[in-house]
């Protein structure tokens, strides 16, 4: 047999056979020249029947499709209340522009190498991993608040680094992965972060192989990971005896939403308003109207603030400042969306914009430039300035009445 490793010797690499099927495993770096030759030497080089790459299909449809931004719905998005994974993915994707701006080259580059080698050979390209939406939220809803906090404070604050991305941070994607480089700092401190983004992953990875390979028995698998993964999936392809199907089903599942901020939430409102109707019945008209005044001009004015940060219209603003304080007769639609809806209106994202929007936000400045990824600013801002005045105008009102 051909030394399939004698071209590239220093890369990472494992062999291991699981019923009756042999596993090549290569592990690479995601910003590495040397990985994408290692990648199309073992391919050139080895008489493999399938390829398998540490891709889930969204990610696998943006690296193929460029222009897979065009096809938002960015309304949709907005009404199904995901705007905010949008605008994580696009912190993400910003986080690998700059790489590839610093580097060269693309991350993920010997994926698509291997995508490309396994399409012009005819052979079967699988791919293993599970989808970065369902990663992002199990990681998410796994840890503590203060840990969403540092999570989303992290990804703001990448959007205003100018400089190149740190040697350390390199460092660790060199050995690691992509959504660990981005964590790093938490997935380092949090034991339920590292697991929902690398363990899982590891564990759901092995599992897809042989989910794969039941379905018409391969004899050779080339594997493309990066080589954090490497030892992971090879102790899980050794270790593992349930059958993958289940495995599958319990790491696809995502956790419910914890449901105390939402009742907190419609506590906060009642109390409120149950205040505001004690004032104007025990109190008087006119400290009933005070109370009621503190309610408009709280949420109102922080709604109103949160689209103008947003860079919202001037029309948007007012409909922010106007719908905010009517919660209590809309108490499912949230204001950001009626905000932004109507910023679509009167700004309605062009072809242009979302075409450009992939370079738009590796800057700060490009997330308020941008027709598409400012709405989404809206949304967001729109949401926090009317929970931030919802607790000050609780915090007025019930001070008032002590």
């Amino acid at each position: 047999m051909t030394d399939i490793t004698e071209p590239h010797a220093d890369q990472p690499i494992a062999h291991i056979t699981r019923d009756g099927v042999e596993y090549t495993l290569l592990g690479t770096a995601h910003v590495s020249r040397a990985s994408v030759a290692a990648v199309r030497s073992l391919i050139e080089a080895g008489d493999f029947d399938a390829i398998a790459v540490e891709l889930c299909e969204t990610r696998f449809r943006a690296m193929r499709d460029r222009e897979a931004w065009r096809n938002l719905d960015l309304l949709k998005i907005i009404r199904e209340g995901k705007a905010g994974m949008v605008a994580a993915n696009l912190a993400l994707s910003a986080y690998q522009r700059r790489l590839a701006e610093q580097f060269g080259i693309e991350p993920g580059a010997e994926m698509k190498a291997a995508a490309d080698l396994a399409d012009s050979r005819g052979k079967p390209l699988w791919l293993i991993d599970r989808e970065i939406s369902t990663t992002l939220k199990r990681a998410y809803r796994s840890v503590r608040l203060r840990d969403r906090l540092g999570i989303f404070s992290g990804l703001v604050a990448s959007l205003f680094e100018r400089g190149e991305v740190a040697e350390e941070e390199i460092e660790k994607l060199k050995q690691g992965d992509m959504l660990q480089s981005a964590f790093s700092e938490f997935a380092e401190q949090s034991e339920p972060l590292y697991r929902s983004l690398i363990a899982e992953r590891d564990t759901f990875m092995a599992a897809r192989l042989r989910e794969e390979s039941g379905k018409q028995p391969p004899r050779r698998v080339l594997v493309i990971v990066g080589a954090g993964h490497l030892s992971g999936i090879e102790r899980e392809l050794k270790s593992q005896s349930d059958a993958p199907q289940g495995t599958l089903k319990e790491l696809n599942s995502v956790p419910p939403a914890a449901q105390w901020p939402k009742w907190i939430g419609i506590g906060l409102l009642v109390a409120i308003f149950a205040a505001i109707t004690y004032a104007f019945y025990a109190r008087g008209v006119g400290f009933g109207t005070l109370a009621l005044r503190d309610w408009i001009v709280f949420t109102g004015f922080g709604a109103a603030l949160g689209a103008l940060v947003g860079g919202g219209h001037v029309l948007t603003v007012l409909t922010a400042l106007i719908v905010a304080p009517l919660k209590p007769f809309r108490p499912f639609v949230p204001v950001g969306a009626v905000a932004a809806a109507v910023e679509m209106a009167l700004r309605r994202p062009r072809v242009a914009d979302f075409e450009a929007l992939r370079d738009d936000v590796i800057d700060w400045q490009g997330w308020w430039r941008n027709r598409v990824s400012r709405t989404l600013l809206v949304f967001m801002f729109s949401n926090l300035g009317m929970l931030i005045g919802e607790w000050l105008a609780g915090i007025r009102i019930f001070n008032r009445m002590l």
